[in-house]
């Protein structure tokens, strides 16, 4: 998924005036997984909750 430039200057205008290259490479990234996550739902691409619990409890079987 691609993030336009201006997505890009207003992520960055919203900031800190003081902050790391890390910091903004790590809320790209956030804002990147959240879109992505949105057009999952928006396409039906998603699991019940319950359906997470019946899955995870197996690994916690012995």
């Amino acid at each position: 998924m691609m993030i336009a430039k201006q997505q890009v200057f207003d992520l960055i205008k919203d900031l800190p005036d003081e902050l790391d290259i890390d910091e903004i490479m790590y809320r790209l990234y956030v804002r990147q997984k959240l879109e992505s996550a949105e057009k999952d739902v928006l396409e039906g691409r998603i699991i019940s909750h319950e359906e997470v619990v019946r899955e995870t409890s197996k690994w916690f079987e012995k």
